[in-house]
């Protein structure tokens, strides 16, 4: 499970113990409900080849995400087809020199 900070724990305890209500109606419920069935409906496979590196990857951000790291490709690809797969900007020439690690010279001698 994500590690979770004291706010998000403190709402885990009121819902563990019934202290949170619902503030949704009833048509707010029916639409919700209605939308999530119809997001959930995956009745299509997909076969797909990636590198052993992007696989190795995916696979720790969803273990970090604690999610299957399928799941985390079917939304990664639904967030990117609905337009909300957020890009982000390139790093300048002078940003990424700067990670990368100056070499080192040997010793004379």
């Amino acid at each position: 499970m994500p590690k979770i900070d004291a706010y998000e724990q403190e709402v885990l305890d009121a819902f563990e113990k019934g202290q949170l209500k619902s503030v949704a109606t009833k048509a707010e419920l029916a639409r919700l409900k209605a939308a999530a069935r119809a997001t959930a409906i995956k009745d299509r496979w997909v076969n797909i080849r990636l590198s052993s590196g992007d696989l190795s990857d995916i696979q720790v951000k969803a273990l970090e995400e604690g999610i299957p790291y399928q799941t985390l490709i079917a939304s990664v690809l639904h967030k990117y087809v609905t337009g909300r797969l957020a890009e982000r900007p390139a790093p300048s020439t002078e940003q990424a020199s700067s990670r990368i690690p100056k070499r080192r010279t040997p010793p004379a001698g």
